[in-house]
């Protein structure tokens, strides 16, 4: 079994579904293969689009010790935007950004028509238990990152507040696209 169906098979059992929207972003580096999107709607809750990529790990990157990631994200929306600048940021950042929790990254762009989120936060994998959110594919271990949307404007706060604070914030919402900025 190779590492692609590896993964996709816990992302079904994971999911309880056995098909999801498979969406490709062609990749702009001619040597690399494409970075695949898995796209479940309605999951886990109604009214949610839950996104996966693969392909991130498919190049190395320095500071990657215990495995490699992929990203998750997971918003109350039904613009597939959102799945889109998942496979978008793992392809053009991948050698480039190591994804560590704590971590934001300016998309420099609104991802979606629905708000004016241009950027992200990488955290712990949302409603996902540990066990779950670490795969061992054979060839390396593969450690699914969550991604969640939130406003550059918000950049200076994260760093007063810190990762824990920021998160406890009473107006922090890590999966409703149409909040306001916190200020």
């Amino acid at each position: 079994m190779n590492i692609a169906q590896r993964y996709l098979e816990h992302l079904d059992r994971m999911t309880g579904r056995s098909e999801s929207v498979i969406r490709r972003i062609e990749s702009s580096a001619s040597h690399l293969p494409p970075v695949w999107v898995f796209v479940y709607r309605d999951w886990p809750h109604q009214g949610f689009f839950s996104a996966f990529t693969l392909g991130l790990s498919s190049v190395n990157h320095a500071d990657w010790k215990l495995g490699k990631p992929e990203l998750m994200i997971s918003v109350e929306s039904s613009d597939e935007a959102w799945c889109f600048a998942l496979g978008y940021m793992a392809e053009r950042l991948r050698g480039q950004c190591p994804f560590f929790y704590g971590q934001t990254i300016n998309f420099h762009a609104e991802i979606s028509e629905e708000s004016s989120m241009d950027a992200f936060l990488v955290f712990a994998p949302p409603f996902l238990k540990k066990a779950q959110s670490s795969i061992d594919l054979g060839e390396f271990t593969c450690n699914i990152a969550g991604m969640y949307p939130m406003y550059s404007s918000e950049f200076p706060i994260y760093e007063q507040l810190g990762l824990e604070k920021f998160w406890q914030h009473p107006k922090w919402d890590p999966f409703n696209v149409t909040r306001e900025p916190l200020q």
